[in-house]
């Protein structure tokens, strides 16, 4: 399993946020869309960070209630995680361990293709072993 066919069966969508947003809006976003992260589109419309649940509780530890008038860009995450769509669910679970993230962005040919978390990870690892389980299950009844 890899990540361009997690992406196919979940979609491609991915929520973004501009950079000049002010984080009361980028949280109203996350509060509404019911997710933890949505990619910061830069001015040229590639992603330039992340901005997650984990950047707001960082900024409002720092900050205090003034936090929410500051603008994304002042709390995203930088450092961007990336992948290609051939990249293995295990090889995306080691980068999201070994990194300590929950979301990689995946890229195809230099153009974002979609947003990969940890629950689609797992939600994959899941269906592969109870798909392997049946399989075994099988082959021991018929054996």
């Amino acid at each position: 399993m890899t990540a361009g066919k997690i992406l196919s069966h979940k979609g491609s969508d991915v929520v973004t946020i501009r950079p000049e947003d002010m984080l009361e809006a980028a949280v109203r976003v996350l509060r509404d869309k019911r997710i933890g992260a949505a990619v910061v589109l830069g001015n040229d419309g590639q992603p330039a960070g992340v901005f997650s649940e984990r950047d707001l509780v960082r900024m409002v530890a720092d900050h205090g209630a003034q936090a929410l008038a500051m603008p994304v860009s002042s709390a995203m995450t930088r450092g961007l995680i990336t992948a290609g769509p051939h990249t293995h669910v295990d090889e995306l679970m080691a980068m999201m361990t070994d990194r300590r993230v929950r979301h990689i962005i995946i890229l195809d040919e230099g153009r974002m293709a979609g947003l990969v978390s940890i629950g689609d990870v797992v939600k994959r690892k899941i269906a592969d072993a109870e798909a392997e389980a049946e399989t075994l299950k099988s082959y021991i009844e018929t054996a």
